[in-house]
């Protein structure tokens, strides 16, 4: 076999099959590597991340002067991929107490956060406003009563306000979020009299408006009907355009590149919502776009059984990536001794106790042994934030690989881990 052959796309940026014929991710051979760390392990590709950081941050300022990234924290909300975006220059979006609290112990500026959700509570909003971050994302009139009554009198505190614009792009539903039913933001119907309510009062300081269509998105034309919708809500400031940008799961995904996402979303800015030469300034919140591709899952083969179809189980499963079983979310498989090789179709399958715990479906393995380590690429975006402890399960460890060393960022949880919040032993 080659030496330096590269491979799938799928995979993070540098991997390669070396001169044993195995996988490498960040120059580290993956069979080496599962057995140095135990698995299920997510495997994160440092120099990926900060390449896609970079390349989201050159695309968009070859298009706009004022334009700033956030990270959206729910795809990765570990604490050292936090601080390698905040390295790189990236602000950060944050739901929830808990993700704000990893984004300032990770570094960023709290100026440089903004909250979301669509059901904040009471602390979510102290939490925000002690921490003194850059903007709440107002979503609902409920949250603008809470928010109105924690802030003082000609507070100015600056806000965005969620829009709905009744756009569903081409996605899962689970994962659509700017439709004409969603959970999240205020839609067209009710945002006119939203607004002038946010701009009467002394205690908001109402800076932009802001959409997120959805995740997973593979086709950029859906942005045109929901930017034209908020071009109906009159001249803001900011206008904050979420994220969204599709992701390569597949060997046959093609997503669209980094810069025409940029390209096309400050054009439709431009011609939508710029207004005598002056344009708003643009957020853009990638959040799948900067991690999914930079992180692998390491899995060894624990059975193979052949009924009417062969399944091929792992030492993982729904509690490590619950997306397959979520929304039906589709991988591939590896395996780090053989990438290379292809074979019969097969079902790789976790360990837990339900049918559906299936993480790829008519994966082509060549001839599955017990004890291969198997590779499910792409799995960087809601593994770890997902992850859960379902039969008991200890969360795996996140594994940052760079230059062929490899070090451990979180450690594999213990059976004590399991039981630290009980107030009785039971016995």
């Amino acid at each position: 076999m080659a030496v330096a052959q590269q491979v799938s796309h799928v995979l993070p940026l540098g991997s390669r099959i070396n001169e044993r014929g195995r996988l490498e991710v960040g120059g580290c051979d993956l069979v080496e590597l599962a057995r140095e760390v135990g698995t299920p392990a997510y495997v994160v590709a440092e120099d990926d991340l900060r390449a896609r950081a970079r390349a989201f941050l050159a695309a968009f300022a070859a298009q706009a002067d004022d334009v700033d990234i956030h990270f959206a924290a729910k795809a990765f909300p570990c604490t050292a991929v936090l601080s390698l975006f905040a390295q790189e220059g990236l602000a950060c979006d944050v739901a929830g107490g808990g993700e704000l609290a990893a984004a300032l112990r990770a570094g960023f500026d709290p100026g440089r956060i903004h909250v979301h959700g669509n059901a904040k509570t009471e602390e979510d909003l102290r939490d925000a406003l002690e921490a003194g971050v850059g903007h709440v994302v107002l979503d609902n009139a409920a949250e603008i009563d809470r928010l109105e009554r924690l802030l003082p009198a000609g507070a100015g505190q600056p806000v965005q306000m969620r829009i709905a614009p009744g756009v569903s792009p081409d996605t899962h539903p689970a994962i659509s979020t700017g439709g004409p039913n969603t959970k999240f933001g205020f839609n067209l119907a009710e945002a006119p009299q939203a607004i002038a309510r946010v701009r009467a009062s002394d205690r908001f300081a109402l800076e932009g408006l802001h959409i997120h269509i959805g995740s997973q998105i593979l086709d950029l034309a859906p942005f045109r009907p929901a930017l034209q919708a908020l071009a109906g809500l009159g001249d803001f400031a900011v206008v904050n355009l979420g994220g969204g940008l599709g992701v390569a799961y597949r060997e046959d995904d093609r997503p669209p590149s980094v810069e025409a996402y940029a390209a096309e979303k400050v054009r439709l800015v431009r011609e939508l919502l710029g207004r005598d030469g002056r344009v708003p300034r643009i957020l853009d919140e990638p959040g799948r776009a900067l991690v999914a591709n930079g992180c692998v899952t390491l899995y060894t083969v624990q059975s193979v059984k052949r009924n009417v179809a062969t399944w091929v189980g792992v030492d993982g499963g729904m509690a490590d990536n619950l997306r397959p079983m979520l929304y039906g979310a589709r991988y591939e498989a590896i395996l780090a001794d053989r990438p290379g090789e292809e074979g019969d179709p097969v079902h790789v399958t976790g360990r837990h106790c339900e049918s559906g715990d299936v993480i790829v479906r008519d994966a082509r393995l060549p001839a599955p042994r017990v004890g291969d380590v198997l590779v499910t690429p792409a799995t960087g975006a809601y593994g770890f934030a997902m992850a859960n402890n379902y039969n008991g399960s200890r969360r795996p460890p996140v594994v940052f690989v760079k230059d062929g060393a490899a070090r451990v960022v979180v450690r594999r949880e213990t059976y004590d881990d399991l039981f630290a919040r009980d107030l009785a032993d039971g016995r």
